[in-house]
């Protein structure tokens, strides 16, 4: 073994030591080999991202996670598939989700209603008419009490057509909070032909794709897989902008969920204590330009270009939260306006940063054809994201339905520029909106982008000192 994987199984472990002898033979660096350069459609190069999130974004956002605000999410996690009947749940015990007891949620969040700190707010026992506030949950609960004074006389307005989500009802009985931090997303063993399912769907159906086009890889391509993907990046070079965006967001979705199960993979488990940590193997399978035939590579530019699209909603979305009618409340007062602040500084790293997407580009042609083009795209993805009501696992349905509903409010807010820009600072909008749920997802979301970049480089360390 040489010194270089010596020193990579030290920091990993026994277990990380092992697979690093695997990839001794592996191809120069698949990151380094093939994912770099300018991304198709857009004016900005892989190194200026890599360098972008690693020093500005990631130690930022990751912090961000962790606050109060953000680590706890809403979600229905019992919504029936719509679409075909369910296999069943998952029954490994990484599949399950652990709901957050009623009394761990800070009581702000929990009801939504306040906008001052207090010891009595704070107390849960003293939280006495909760069916009122759940009758708020519908409210925007970033908003103060004085704001819902005006906001409750329109709160009823079906703002439906602004969403690219099926979002789910806060006041279901079987919504659930979940304490993201203690439910990671990671490997569970969830696979096989349920799995395969739910993304062949998305694909298949919801990309805009003729059946007679058959995506690379594909099990069922006449040529069973082997065709080298010609043929459907011909097809997929045709297409309009706006629908080569769709897909490339879908598969950029696809492999930065991937990249978490394979850098958060179980790699040993002594004595019921699991070891998670970077699976080489794996990220071979899924992103080796060999492997897979030169799609890998492809998979992970469209991770970046995804990047840069939730990127450019957050610079799009900062004078929504740079009113100071917004309050990122949770019952106590100082963690919040440390939250916001925090919050706020990411917001203007986004907009520093200098080869943002232009989305002015799409949807530009005459009005009619591009107002129709909008809402085909928007109803594609709220299918998207009713599939994820689909996936067997509980964790992966977790993320799936978070980091779907996270992007699908990015491009909300990308469409909205004009409601946006017509704020008013001291009173809400009935222009432009957003629940704390869609905050919640929007930066997790982009929080997993980031940990997904910066995982890469990761792996790419790894694959250096494997040679």
């Amino acid at each position: 073994m040489s010194r270089g994987a010596r020193q990579a199984g030290a920091g990993q472990g026994a277990a990380v030591a092992v697979q690093l002898l695997v990839t001794l033979s592996f191809l120069p660096s698949v990151v380094e080999a093939q994912v770099t350069g300018v991304l198709d459609d857009c004016l900005c190069d892989i190194d200026s991202i890599d360098n972008f999130n690693t020093f500005k974004i990631f130690p930022k956002i990751k912090k961000l996670q962790e606050r109060d605000y953000f680590r706890y999410y809403k979600v229905n996690l019992k919504r029936p598939c719509p679409f075909w009947a369910e296999d069943g749940h998952c029954s490994i015990k990484d599949c399950h989700v652990e709901p957050c007891p009623e009394s761990k949620i800070p009581v702000g969040i929990k009801a939504g209603s306040s906008n001052k700190y207090s010891k009595i707010a704070n107390n849960t026992k003293e939280l006495e008419d909760c069916e009122q506030a759940n009758k708020l949950g519908a409210i925007n609960s970033t908003l103060s009490n004085q704001s819902k004074e005006a906001f409750i006389d329109w709160a009823r307005y079906d703002d439906s057509q602004d969403h690219f989500c099926e979002l789910d009802d806060e006041r279901s009985p079987a919504a659930q909070y979940v304490d993201l931090l203690l439910n990671p997303e990671r490997y569970t063993g969830y696979k096989g032909s349920s799995a395969w399912r739910v993304w062949n769907s998305i694909y298949e159906e919801n990309c805009f794709k003729p059946r007679s086009v058959y995506r690379p890889l594909n099990p069922l391509a006449p040529s069973r897989g082997e065709d080298d993907g010609e043929s459907f990046y011909t097809w997929l070079e045709g297409l309009c902008l706006e629908k080569r965006v769709f897909y490339k967001l879908i598969s950029g979705l696809h492999a930065s969920i991937n990249l978490h199960l394979c850098a958060n993979y179980l790699l040993e488990e002594t004595w019921g204590k699991p070891s998670w940590g970077p699976n080489m193997k794996e990220f071979k399978r899924r992103f080796d330009p060999v492997e897979t035939k030169g799609e890998g590579p492809r998979r992970l530019k469209n991770l970046y270009f995804l990047y840069l699209i939730e990127l450019r909603a957050l610079s799009k979305v900062a004078p929504y939260f740079e009113r100071s009618i917004v309050d990122l409340y949770t019952g106590n007062g100082e963690e919040d306006a440390n939250t916001k602040t925090l919050l706020l500084n990411i917001f203007q790293d986004t907009k520093s940063f200098p080869m943002h997407f232009d989305e002015k580009s799409m949807f530009a042609g005459d009005k009619k054809g591009a107002k129709s083009l909008k809402e085909e795209f928007r109803l594609h993805f709220k299918n998207i994201s009713r599939i994820m009501d689909c996936v067997g696992c509980d964790k992966c349905r977790l993320w799936g339905k978070l980091q779907t509903q996270g992007l699908g409010t990015a491009l909300k807010i990308l469409f909205s520029e004009k409601e946006i820009q017509k704020l008013p600072e001291n009173s809400p909008s009935k222009g432009f909106q957003l629940t704390r749920q869609e905050i919640v997802a929007l930066l997790n979301a982009f929080g997993r982008l980031s940990t997904s970049i910066r995982e890469l480089q990761n792996f790419k360390v790894l694959l250096q000192h494997s040679r």
